[in-house]
């Protein structure tokens, strides 16, 4: 199981980030930024190897389920 950022949108944002210092804004002067989207990704394969229920619930809920 994994809740991490969305490395996609960690990179969208972080392309802004070039852009607004390539337009000559200082580094210094732009704000910090945390993550926004985050994803859930379990892997079923692994869970049932280590002998791990996964509540339905929770399946529902991931953004990702590998089998």
């Amino acid at each position: 199981m994994s809740y991490a950022p969305n490395f996609s949108d960690v990179s969208r944002r972080a392309a802004t980030y070039v852009d607004k210092i390539l337009k000559g804004a200082k580094p210094a002067d732009l704000p910090v930024e945390q993550p926004t989207k985050f994803e859930l990704v379990i892997n079923l394969k692994t869970a049932k190897a280590l002998g791990l229920d996964v509540p339905p619930t929770l399946l529902a809920t991931a953004d990702e389920v590998i089998e």
